[in-house]
């Protein structure tokens, strides 16, 4: 069966679901290529594995190699809901603590979004903001134009993951984008700010994905107060 791959970020970590199988050929160069392209942005991926038919020996290679390059970044690679077949495997070759198994697919998220906020903490950045849009795109400018301006910002485009990241580490800002279809924009702003009381709410208006660039990073200062004067 040949493998598909559905990815989506929640905050800095990369989730990819697979299905089919994970062996030599084109099946492992679809997700060592996956890998490589989110690379110089993600170290922290969560694979789930509940679809999984069957992993080679090149397919478990390619696991193990990736999560010692992303180990040395800080990151890692950890499954989410391994078959038994895995589970065993990887009991067979004691690569258990190599790659990481969780039950869930939340929890393996929930466990790299509390290692990232203590070391955050200890790090003392800026001022946290969680951006919650569909388009990776827009969520991706907004990273790029904050982040440069000494926020840490985080995003994601569904409304769950939202909930999650919330709720393992509050934060300062939380930032709605115009594509919000899971919820009305309001009625998300409003959920999201009800898991993290203290944060303050931004909507981002229709016409701001058409907007100049230009035009959309001085609107994105402005909101977030950056070069006025207080």
């Amino acid at each position: 069966m040949p493998l598909t791959l559905k990815s989506r970020f929640v905050g800095n970590v990369y989730v990819i679901r697979c299905a089919g199988s994970l062996v030599l050929g084109e099946e492992a160069k679809a997700l060592g290529n996956l890998l490589e392209e989110r690379a110089p942005e993600f170290s922290r991926y969560v694979l789930n594995l509940e679809g999984l038919t069957r992993l080679d020996s090149i397919g478990v290679g390619l696991l193990v190699r990736y999560a010692d390059r992303f180990g040395r970044r800080g990151g890692g690679l950890r499954l989410a809901v391994p078959p038994a077949f895995v589970t065993r495997l990887l009991e067979m070759t004691t690569l258990s603590e190599v790659l990481p198994q969780y039950a869930t697919e939340e929890e393996a998220i929930v466990s790299f979004l509390r290692q990232g906020s203590a070391q955050a903490r200890q790090g003392k950045r800026g001022p946290r903001v969680l951006v919650f849009d569909p388009s990776a795109d827009l969520c991706i400018f907004v990273r790029s134009v904050l982040g440069g301006h000494g926020f840490d910002v985080h995003s994601t485009c569904l409304f769950y993951d939202a909930r999650i990241w919330l709720e393992v580490d509050g934060t300062e800002y939380i930032l709605v984008g115009p594509g919000a279809v899971e919820l009305t924009q309001g009625t998300a702003a409003k959920a999201l700010q009800q898991v993290s009381p203290g944060a303050r709410v931004f909507e981002l208006g229709a016409e701001f994905e058409s907007r100049d660039a230009g035009d959309a990073t001085e609107e994105l200062l402005r909101l977030f107060g950056v070069g006025q004067k207080s």
